[in-house]
């Protein structure tokens, strides 16, 4: 991951533009770089992918127009050849570089075009005006507010604007901001036309599209790794980049002390696919004392996000501190477009595909948000095969009578599409879905939900959540998540819209915790 900063205000001081920057070094921490534009100030932390040396080091420049961006474009290499035909020349070899003389020629109608994760800022210096864009799922994080005079500021994470925005905000995914307006240029929730397409078309596309989303995401200057849980997503992943690549994957998995659930399906899966696996084994005390850092680097008070982060958080942790691994391959999305446990109970296909675009328009604030941040505050870079935009607008666009779990076992599409590579043994294929923060282990819900309770009296819990009036916390463990996330967002809650929950409309839907382990289907999951 990289971190990117702008702010519009020609008067700003350097060491003030400085100190905000320096909040998100750990996303870009093998250089930095300021620079003073006419129109006000772009900051840069590198973290180094493709082109490692300073020749890719932001911001770029061609003649009055300055870009920074945290993104990959996938395909760069051919849209460079071509812009070189044009009589353009590069100086190195980041993808990055490309995107001036694209905005050179189509101005903002280029992101529309991009196959990429990115979030950026472009100063155009000609029409002196600025040009913000985020990718189409909001993959790359990009959060805008406003100074005490009206001048926007542009920023990779929440924590470079506090106390210079009163407001923070989620820059939209899908949109560019130019001339003071949001403009969507793109909507994945959006279904131009119902595929039609047969079963076996269906699973052979879908098999097709995510082995092309893993294939461009293993292409990477810096040595790559991969988060192995031991369920289905995470394990196509890396079972498809296994065949792909011509050495042995290094793989990762974590799990409590007492209780780990999934350890022992990643060993099969990384037995399996021959890889360089890694455990990591945590314990209570690790999962407590994670619990503030997390939150900080999260910038959510979400229970499940902060749950399901704690494990990722100290995986990723330790993969930074004991190897050399600087991008890390991990199975987020799937959810949302084949289905939750709780979309079991979807009353119908059009409630079913309803929610689908609910989730992915929303995900840029949970699971997105969470691989995000317990990724690049390691210094490690996300990728997220799952989020290919192709991929994602053709499942997006299947008929939703058939992603209906009408067929014993969720996400059966999926499972079908890899039924005949056997790239992962056909018991982890056909396992039941476990929420991922179980599947670090039952206990490490418990213990949390257990030290919030050691944390306030019944009276105090009832007295302390009406501070609260956004998003109010319901229980105990979702107080003591809030006044940590206040501790350093305070008056920022709206930057989430509510708690991830399943859909209380729905029959037997109707909890009180987020955890798929209070649904009635539950059944085999996390065994």
């Amino acid at each position: 991951m990289c971190a990117i900063l702008t702010y519009t205000r020609k008067e700003a001081e350097e060491s003030y533009f400085a100190e905000l920057l320096a909040r998100t070094a750990s996303r870009g921490p093998d250089m930095s770089r300021i620079m003073k534009v006419k129109g006000g100030w772009m900051g840069f932390n590198r973290l180094s992918i493709m082109g490692l040396n300073e020749a890719g080091m932001q911001p770029f420049n061609l003649g009055n127009n300055t870009v920074i961006c945290n993104g990959e474009l996938y395909g760069f290499k051919a849209l460079r050849n071509y812009l070189i035909s044009l009589g353009y020349s590069f100086k190195s070899d980041s993808d990055c570089e490309i995107l001036l003389p694209l905005y050179e020629r189509l101005g903002s109608k280029m992101f529309a075009l991009l196959d990429a994760e990115f979030a950026l800022v472009i100063y155009d210096g000609e029409k002196d005006k600025f040009v913000a864009a985020r990718d189409p799922i909001g993959i790359r994080p990009l959060y805008y507010g406003y100074d005490e005079d009206g001048y926007i500021l542009f920023a990779s994470e929440p924590k470079n604007l506090t106390g210079a925005c009163k407001e923070i905000k989620p820059f939209p995914p899908g949109h560019y901001y130019e001339d003071g307006k949001f403009v969507c240029y793109r909507d994945m929730t959006q279904v131009k036309e119902v595929s039609t397409d047969p079963l076996e078309s269906i699973t052979k596309n879908i098999h097709d599209k995510l082995v092309r989303g893993i294939e461009k995401r293993l292409d990477a200057d810096a040595p790559v790794g991969f988060l192995l849980s031991g369920g289905l997503d995470s394990s196509l992943v890396c079972g498809v980049a296994a065949k792909l690549m011509d050495k042995p994957l290094e793989t990762f998995a974590i799990g409590m002390d007492i209780d780990a659930i999934d350890l022992k399906y990643a060993r099969e899966v990384a037995d399996y696919i021959g890889s360089n696996h890694h455990e990591v084994i945590i314990t209570k005390e690790d999962v407590i004392g994670a619990l503030e850092p997390v939150i900080h680097a999260l910038g959510t008070y979400d229970i499940t996000t902060i749950r399901a982060s704690i494990g990722m958080y100290l995986l990723c942790k330790w993969i930074h501190e004991n190897t050399d691994i600087k991008v890390i391959l991990t199975g987020e999305i799937s959810d949302e477009l084949f289905g939750y446990k709780y979309t079991d109970f979807a009353p119908s296909a059009e409630a079913f595909q309803e929610e689908a675009q609910k989730r992915i328009r929303e995900i840029h604030m949970y699971d997105v948000l969470r691989a995000d941040r317990c990724i690049s505050v390691n210094s490690l870079e996300a990728r997220v095969p799952f989020g290919d935009l192709d991929f994602v607008n053709y499942v997006m666009s299947i008929d939703p009578e058939k992603k209906l779990n009408t067929y014993g076992i969720g996400k059966f599409l999926l499972r079908k599409a890899f039924e005949e590579d056997k790239v992962i043994p056909h018991s982890i294929l056909m396992r039941e879905k476990a929420a991922f923060s179980d599947a670090v282990g039952h206990s490490l819900r418990d213990d949390l939900m257990e030290y919030a309770d050691s944390k306030y009296s019944y009276a105090e819990y009832e007295r302390e959540k009406k501070k609260y009036t956004h998003a109010t916390p319901f229980t105990k463990e979702s107080l003591l998540y809030r006044d940590i996330f206040e501790k350093y967002y305070e008056g920022q809650s709206e930057m989430v819209d509510d708690f991830w929950m399943p859909n209380k409309n729905w029959k037997g839907c109707n909890v009180t915790d987020p955890s798929a382990r209070v649904l009635s289907n539950y059944g085999a999951s996390g065994v």
